[in-house]
């Protein structure tokens, strides 16, 4: 589909990082944008930035773990706009589990599937029936990730498995829309290259009381710079993308209805031909060895 002023896209995990990205390049196309996200504060500062630059812009605060205001979101887009064309379900969560898999809180779990997985469901179920309906051209982007969409990194493992999940419900989705001949399409999201800035390593600070750890963690959260300042005393090249470039990966897939949004990158073919050569030779997943050796 062509993006166009006077269009209408929904962006979940608005407030920063990508789903902000997202949202500024739509506005930039001349798209009116529906921010939403669980962190109030952000997301006003973000709709007042966007509006300062011209944007037409309504933001809503949701948790996309909650079915209920998903639903009365959409309810919202749509008595404001009138219409949604483009649905990136971006918001997502790191659980901060902690130790082997038989170690984890359950609650490190109930909380990734939550956002990460019911979160696009919930998208979907909300908003795709009324696409398809109004008969225009749309379009789904659901956000998932090298670690897991591709290969999982063990030591991540419960995100891992939740944005697994994200890539076969993206492609069971696209499946059924082409059965119904809809006119909306459906891609998948592997944000990179390389690192990003974003809010996820501080995904804590958001987490909901019902979802609270049932014993405190072991060691203390690691911010986004201790990680890169380890990295480097350790002697490790670390590069960033920026969101920017993963907002007009976006943009472009949508307008040539691409299905995987996946950036070229050698280190994410290897891995996909590890994977799936080890898959054709029923062999053990010797691409995980170097996490198994840790």
């Amino acid at each position: 589909m062509e993006l166009r002023a006077g269009q209408v896209a929904v962006v979940t995990g608005a407030a920063g990082g990508i789903g902000l990205a997202m949202a500024r390049r739509f506005a930039a196309d001349g798209l009116k944008v529906v921010l939403a996200d669980v962190e109030e504060g952000a997301l006003g500062k973000a709709a007042a930035e966007l509006r300062e630059d011209g944007a037409d812009v309504h933001a809503r605060v949701v948790d996309v773990g909650e079915r209920s205001e998903v639903v009365a979101l959409a309810e919202d887009a749509y008595t404001t706009y009138g219409a949604v064309h483009v649905l990136c379900n971006n918001a997502g969560v790191g659980s901060g589990a902690e130790g082997r898999m038989w170690e984890h809180d359950p609650n490190d779990w109930k909380w990734a599937f939550a956002v990460n997985v019911w979160g696009v469901f919930h998208g979907i179920q909300a908003f795709v029936p009324r696409m398809i309906a109004a008969g225009e051209p749309g379009h789904v982007v659901n956000t998932s990730s090298g670690d897991g969409g591709i290969a999982p990194l063990p030591t991540a493992s419960v995100y891992a498995v939740t944005k697994a999940a994200v890539v076969t419900m993206t492609e069971s989705l696209y499946a059924h829309l082409k059965a119904e001949r809809a006119r909306v399409g459906a891609s998948v999201l592997f944000p990179g290259p390389h690192m990003l800035r974003t809010g996820l390593w501080e995904s804590h600070r958001n987490r909901p009381e019902r979802y609270a750890k049932a014993r405190p963690r072991r060691t203390p959260y690691r911010s986004l710079d201790q990680w890169e300042a380890a990295m480097k005393e350790a002697g490790h090249d670390v590069r960033f993308t920026p969101v920017e470039h993963v907002a007009d990966l976006v943009a472009e897939g949508i307008r040539r209805d691409r299905f995987w949004l996946l950036p070229e990158s050698e280190h994410s073919d290897r891995q996909i031909r590890a994977r799936s050569q080890s898959m054709l030779d029923r062999a053990d997943p010797s691409y995980l060895e170097s996490f198994i050796l840790d």
